[in-house]
């Protein structure tokens, strides 16, 4: 009988931040994905896109990766499939609103004739490799289409939660599937990886039927045009707007690319139902009475350019703001949003218009677990093992808390991080190893061409600014023909600043004639007297280190 192996989970993403979550599952040799999903750049990452997981693991074993598994449509979770896929085409499973909008991205990328994609729905259990059977379970979350999955493996079965909420009135009347979570623990849960992101609020989280509730209060008696800004992927929240608007009469009309390709991708398949009539182009608002009016649009994090914004700033070609609008911010802050958000709304109210957000009223419900929800779900499960998945550290140690409290052993609970290995087998677990892992950084068309060098230089030009110097050099004896001219960007207005660039010039000149004067002509020597003399200067002056360019030309 073959000696059984170790199972190793390695996550690439989703520990110690928000986004970009991928989690490794391998046994033997047999590998496969959970979820592949993009961040957000920080505010210290000028310039970039997006940011997603560091694959090279994978492609390193490439010929062992067997498939991906997506738990549900938020970008978080599927933003980097485009770029995998590129590198790793292997079979994706997802239901099947999660594969439409899957869909969709991957035909922005070019790339969709050439992926593998399959429709799984909950209940089905498919086999990855000849070590894995993937169980997938109806869960809630603030979007459709949401699982979980219980992961059989030789060792045990893993039950990964994905994003989840315990919402006993959902709107689509199906609630998480706890009758069939509980069975796995009677079967026995050797590693439970739960979500972590709302194990800070105490108690259960609200149930998206009650934002409806909020929404027909606001609507009833309003006579101004409505706007509600909200995730473009909350099908249900969506749903809910526009079944409110049609109560009272109301056309809607959509605002935003990724508002309009999500909504058509659910209509048609099925997880949404427009009233007959409501829905109308945004080209066609000015036909209607601002009372007859709901206008839903992107933008409910801040987001430069989303329709939100653009209409904050009179930017929106087709919506202009009046006192007349009454606008819903349907969302709160995704951690490192709350600034770019509160400059919005504050433009908002300039434009003179009335604005509800969630401090206000119970616009907003979240899609993540609260306390009382993660112990319910340990409780049915009885993990042997834990490991809170889905959260910055802080949210990590709390929900491990929160284990031990459920009756998991302290030595039983792993608080991981991106990279690193945990081994399980029927002796016990423990981390081992690294694999490489961290964030490429997407900039336009470039994927990891910007490291820390270049964001160190973007930093420094867009803090300090930028000085070029230029001087001439002749061919025949190497002596200086004409500069060194100075060129300022982001550093100080040349034309008020005179003085100070005269006496550069002098000091940088002086500082190139000492070299000549020593037999130093390499260009390399000439470029760091030029650069060490422009900065000590400047500093000395002004106490600011720009950038120094130094140029030589030779006529």
């Amino acid at each position: 009988m073959p000696k059984k192996q170790k199972l190793k989970i390695i996550p690439l993403g989703g520990l110690n931040e928000i986004g970009k979550n991928m989690t490794v599952f391998e046994y033997g040799d047999d590998i496969f994905v959970v979820d592949c999903g993009i961040a957000f750049p920080d505010d210290d990452m000028p310039g970039i896109d997006l940011v997603i997981p560091d694959t090279s693991y994978l492609e390193k074993n490439i010929e062992r990766v067997r498939g991906v598994v997506i738990t549900h449509g938020h970008e978080d979770h599927i933003g980097a499939l485009p770029f995998f896929l590129k590198k790793v085409n292997v079979p994706v499973y997802a239901t099947k609103l999660t594969i439409g909008l899957i869909e969709t991205k991957l035909k922005e990328h070019n790339i969709l004739s050439s992926a593998k994609l399959n429709r799984v729905k909950p209940g089905d259990s498919i086999k990855i490799g000849r070590s894995f059977m993937v169980e997938f379970i109806h869960s809630n979350h603030s979007i459709a289409g949401s699982v979980a999955l219980a992961i059989k493996t030789p060792v045990g079965t893993v039950v990964h939660t994905g994003d989840f909420k315990i919402d006993s009135t959902p709107i689509d009347g199906e609630m998480i599937d706890l009758t069939r979570l509980g069975e796995l623990g009677r079967e026995g849960v050797l590693l439970l990886m739960s979500d972590s992101t709302n194990v800070e609020r105490a108690g259960y989280t609200m149930s998206e039927r009650s934002v409806g509730s909020t929404f027909d209060e606001i609507f009833k008696n309003c006579e101004k045009r409505i706007i509600v800004a909200t995730f473009a992927s909350n099908v249900h929240r969506v749903q809910q707007i526009i079944n409110t608007a049609a109560k009272y009469g109301r056309k809607v009309a959509v605002s935003g690319r990724s508002m309009e390709n999500i909504i058509e991708v659910a209509i048609l398949l099925g997880y949404m139902t427009i009233p007959e009539k409501t829905l109308i182009s945004i080209d066609d608002i000015n036909r209607y009475n601002d009372n007859q009016l709901v206008i839903v649009t992107t933008g409910s994090q801040g987001e430069a350019m989303s329709a939100l914004f653009r209409m904050a700033y009179s930017d929106h070609r087709k919506v202009e703001l009046t006192r007349n609008d009454l606008i819903i911010v349907s969302a709160s802050p995704i951690p490192g949003n709350e600034k770019t958000i509160s400059r919005v709304i504050n433009e908002l109210f300039k434009q003179g218009t009335e604005v509800i957000y969630e401090s206000l009223a119970e616009v907003h419900v979240s899609g993540h677990a609260c306390q009382e929800e993660l112990k319910l779900m340990l409780a049915l499960t009885k993990p042997k093992y834990f490991m809170p998945v889905h959260g910055e550290y802080r949210h990590l140690h709390r929900h491990s808390q929160l284990g031990t409290l459920m009756g998991v052993e302290e030595k039983n609970v792993f608080i991981m991080e991106n990279g690193r290995v945990l081994e399980l087998d029927e002796k016990g677990a423990k981390m081992t190893t690294t694999v490489p892992s961290g964030k490429l950084l997407v900039d336009g068309l470039g994927v990891g061409d910007v490291g820390n060098i270049v964001l160190r230089d973007r930093k420094h030009l867009s803090n300090d600014g930028l000085i070029v110097c230029v001087v001439s050099i002749s061919a025949d004896n190497g002596e200086i023909v004409a500069g060194p001219d100075i060129i300022s960007r982001g550093f100080v207005y040349v034309r008020e600043a005179e003085e100070l660039m005269e006496e550069a010039r002098q000091v940088t000149k002086e500082a190139l004639d000492a070299c000549v004067l020593k037999g130093a002509t390499d260009w390399n020597a000439l470029k760091l007297a030029m650069k060490n003399t422009l900065s000590d200067y400047m500093y000395e002056k002004t106490k600011r280190s720009p950038m120094i360019l130094p140029v030589i030309m030779e006529v």
